[in-house]
């Protein structure tokens, strides 16, 4: 005959502790769904009860939500994931934040280019006219200044340059942040841009 541990009569409290016990075996939690697919379900859930609450929607109106909501993502994650990159590339402070001379931004915009970094030395030649204007006093010394910034209260400042600045902008953003390949004759520009502003 085979004696139990388990009284035959359990009081209230014994039997919850017993279920507990015997619940925790992780025979049953093993094919208990993990927070992902919990978030998963939970997500499908909504949007099933977002198209029964539409009136049913038809196969092509839910894709089309469906596709919607995924461009949403991808934008959101993109804008996001933008910035982190740009923060990357400028070495995580602001372009301007450096505290070289004029001159030697210059310097360093003329190793680059000779280096064949054309990337580097537009950013480092536009680095050489935002120090200059500063140097100048034609722009207050202010780190975390963006180009456009810098277009626009320079262009102010020195109106017969403010295009010109404001190529010099767009030239920078596109090579440094748009990923578009650095040319000579681009590098070669933002020289006269800068040789202007120290005219």
């Amino acid at each position: 005959m085979v004696v139990s541990d388990v009284p035959v009569d359990l009081g209230r409290d014994d039997a919850r502790e017993a279920a507990a016990r015997e619940l925790g075996n992780p025979a049953y939690v093993s094919d208990d769904p993990n927070p992902i697919e919990r978030a998963f379900r939970w997500v499908l859930d909504r949007l099933g009860e977002l198209f029964a609450g539409a009136g049913g929607l038809s196969g092509i109106t839910a894709i089309t939500v469906l596709v919607a909501l995924a461009v949403i993502v991808v934008v959101v994650i993109r804008l996001r994931t933008g910035r982190v990159v740009r923060a990357a590339r400028s070495g995580g402070g602001g372009l301007f934040d450096a505290v070289l001379t004029a001159a030697e931004h210059r310097a360093a915009a003329e190793r680059a280019a000779a280096a064949g970094d054309l990337a580097e030395a537009v950013r480092e030649r536009f680095r050489a006219v935002v120090r200059e204007l500063e140097q100048r006093g034609v722009l207050d010394p202010r780190a975390g200044r963006t180009v456009d910034e810098v277009a626009v209260e320079a262009g102010r400042a020195l109106p017969v340059l403010a295009d010109e600045l404001r190529g010099a902008a767009v030239q920078f953003d596109d090579v440094w942040y748009g990923g578009r390949t650095a040319t000579l004759d681009g590098y070669r520009r933002l020289v006269e841009v800068d040789d202007r502003v120290r005219g």
